[in-house]
């Protein structure tokens, strides 16, 4: 027989305030702050933490093995048992997680960073494709995500005002966002690349996030509500984009089956979705794979379109809908992180809260 599988909640998030340029701050300065919140709110040690596990990346530092200095900031003597993935923070909550299910430790802690300022990210992106057919040609991220706009648009799946509302939306909502990098509504801009406009582009910017996980009755004790993770599952498009259907995403849609966010035991509905959406055209694929109606909260933290710290974004999505059962804003949530050219990889997770009876 197979043992019962414990129940695994996020109990603690916290991230930077988000800006364009952190010159004056090394990766270690900028995550440190981080580090110490989410411990304060948990009243944990450093040595009370049973695994650790980091997101980064080296193309991003230009260096390598650059997660190893950031090891500085949480500590790593007396020895202790950590990992990192070098991609978003939010697949290494799910390598924390699967951890913490296997009873191999209690609490998890997770951070992620990155420092997009001190280079080109566009052309950063580029070394994600693949590298005989289309790396040589160096079409950047923007680039690539207007083809996936101007093929939704052909589809007749959106057009250009309502990216611009979806943009609109966003940002208003990031003003109830202190961390927030663009809150509040502005212009859509001039085009980047038709038919993105800059409104309807990520900011470019620096910033960390962290999050404690716990199992069963430790989870109780550390947090008054916590996020419990029901299910999280992680899938992947065809690396070549010209196989694949830019106006759909079917790995999204598998993974969110996979993490049960359609599980009718479930009993109560998905009534918010932190989407990890750099791109207004990205929303619109992300909504229609999830099949998610008006009655559900898109993105109230601002999403990506208002902060996008590469390497933390994703992560930062877990722990806004987390942040939003902690405090009863949220009783079902599903969260949703990416990575990859037009929302190649994708992984999706569902969080519930106690019930308030």
């Amino acid at each position: 027989m197979s043992p019962a599988r414990r129940d695994v909640a996020i109990v603690a998030f916290a991230q930077t305030g988000h800006t364009r340029r952190t010159d004056d701050l090394s990766e270690v300065e900028m995550l440190m702050p981080v580090l110490h919140d989410v411990l304060r709110q948990t009243g944990l040690k450093t040595s009370d933490i049973g695994f650790t596990c980091s997101g980064s990346s080296d193309y991003l530092a230009g260096r390598a093995f650059s997660f190893t200095m950031a090891l500085d900031g949480v500590g790593a003597w007396p020895p202790i048992s950590e990992s990192h993935v070098e991609t978003d923070g939010a697949w290494a909550l799910y390598e924390a997680w699967v951890k913490l299910l296997t009873g191999e430790a209690d609490t998890a802690l997770v951070y992620a960073y990155g420092k997009s300022s001190p280079g080109s990210v566009r052309d950063v992106l580029t070394r994600q494709l693949d590298p005989y057919y289309t790396a040589p040609l160096w079409p950047d991220s923007v680039a690539l995500a207007a083809l996936q706009a101007r093929a939704l648009i052909d589809a007749g799946a959106t057009d250009e005002p309502a990216l611009a509302a979806i943009a609109a939306r966003s940002r208003q909502d990031a003003a109830a966002n202190p961390y927030a990098q663009l809150p509040g509504a502005r212009p859509q801009g001039e085009y980047v690349v038709a038919p993105l406009r800059t409104g309807d582009c990520p900011p470019i910017g620096d910033g960390a996030a962290a999050v404690i996980l716990a199992a069963g009755d430790r989870a109780r004790e550390l947090c008054a509500r916590p996020a419990w993770i029901t299910g999280m599952d992680h899938r992947i498009e065809a690396h070549a984009l010209g196989v694949r259907d830019l106006t759909d995403s079917p790995s999204t849609r598998l993974a969110a089956e996979r993490a049960g966010a359609y599980d009718p035991a479930a009993g109560r509905p998905v009534d918010t979705a932190e989407l990890h959406a750099p791109f207004t055209s990205q929303e619109v694929v992300l909504r229609r794979a999830l099949g998610l109606g008006d009655d559900v909260r898109v993105n109230p933290s601002g999403g990506a379109l208002a902060a996008n710290p590469m390497m933390a974004a994703g992560l930062i999505r877990l722990g806004e809908a987390a942040a939003r059962i902690h405090r009863g804003a949220s009783d079902r949530a599903l969260a949703h992180a990416t990575s990859g050219p037009c929302l190649q990889q994708n992984l999706v997770a569902v969080l519930e809260g106690d019930s308030h009876e």
